[in-house]
């Protein structure tokens, strides 16, 4: 029996990215922000980017909809029995997903923290860190190659971290998933973070401070957002309609997204909503000496500063290290 072949992959090259030094890529967000505040950058670092999807298919599509139906079957009939009927099967299924979706906590963020210039990670519960100034970042590019899959083009990009307190623990944490870029735009990424940390929360296509976030919000709003669809479907048939100059220009296609955009719409915003949720409350999940920091009129000094602090009370020489190696 002929086992199927597994994807291989044939790296090409592996380059250091420098906090200080600029890869001459202009900067690039590859839908891995989660949050772009003026304090610190949060990147997705883990799954679960679909949370709250149960929730918006059976309570948007079914519950909804399934009250709807009993409300409009008691004003045809008045008879409230069938719409008590709907109630009890419905609104469970709305509020249960909900709970179920929410209750679990979220992966926790990548958080880039421009005010005490540091990187903060959690691992299984255990906080990893690492001080913006001096640090690294590994990018390799490869491929994988596979008979089903055919050619991939792929690029990591990876820094280094240190387990708080204890800084001979270190890991290689991704910013981001490989799949699909390119080196170019993985430098370009980090072009985006250097922004960030150096000359931003705003700054323009150059990576230059600038006191508008239009280029930062530019770059976010390519984001795919469901709830989006119907609203962008009406932008373009009002340019069609104009460029047809009053003409049909209305196809097959077109009539099938005005009916079929609108019925998923309360899907789309109840996964954002659920999403939205369950990221807040996740939040709560990092430790004080964290929190505290993420806060504007918070503490400043980094971790590796009160790590360095513990160690000359103990008698212990700081001996941090930030550079990979």
């Amino acid at each position: 029996m002929n086992t199927p072949e597994q994807p291989r992959s044939n790296a090409a090259s592996a380059i250091k990215l420098e906090a200080d030094k600029p890869t001459g890529e202009q900067p690039m967000e590859l839908f891995i922000t989660d949050e772009h505040t003026e304090y610190y950058l949060a990147l997705k670092a883990g799954g679960d980017s679909d949370r709250g999807l149960l929730t918006g298919v059976l309570a948007g599509i079914g519950g909804i909809g399934g009250i709807g139906l009993g409300i409009f079957s008691f004003l045809q009939s008045g008879d409230l029995k069938g719409l008590n009927i709907m109630l009890a099967i419905c609104i469970p299924l709305c509020v249960l997903p909900f709970l179920w979706e929410t209750l679990r906590p979220l992966p926790l963020p990548i958080l880039f923290n421009r005010r005490t210039r540091e990187v903060y990670y959690d691992h299984d519960g255990v906080l990893f860190h690492a001080p913006w100034d001096g640090i690294q970042a590994a990018a390799h590019e490869f491929q994988l190659v596979g008979t089903n899959i055919g050619s991939i083009q792929c690029a990591s990009l990876e820094i280094r971290v240190w387990q708080f307190e204890k800084p001979e623990a270190a890991l290689m944490i991704s910013l981001g998933a490989p799949f699909g870029k390119s080196l170019a735009m993985q430098k370009g990424f980090w072009e985006y973070i250097r922004a960030y940390m150096n000359n931003g929360p705003y700054f323009d296509e150059h990576g230059n401070h600038s006191e508008s976030d239009a280029f930062v919000k530019s770059q976010l709003a390519v984001q795919f957002k469901m709830s989006d669809n119907f609203k962008q479907t009406l932008a373009q048939l009002k340019q069609a309609k104009k460029e047809a100059g009053g003409k049909n220009y209305l196809g097959a296609e077109d009539t099938a997204k005005l009916i079929l955009e609108p019925m998923f719409y309360p899907l789309a915003r109840i996964q954002e909503f659920t999403y939205s949720i369950a990221k807040r409350r996740s939040r709560n999940r990092w430790p004080s000496v964290v929190t505290e920091r993420l806060k504007a009129n918070g503490p400043t000094a980094r971790l590796v500063d009160l790590e360095c602090e513990k160690g000359a009370a103990a008698g212990v020489e700081c001996n941090a290290v930030t550079e990979l190696k």
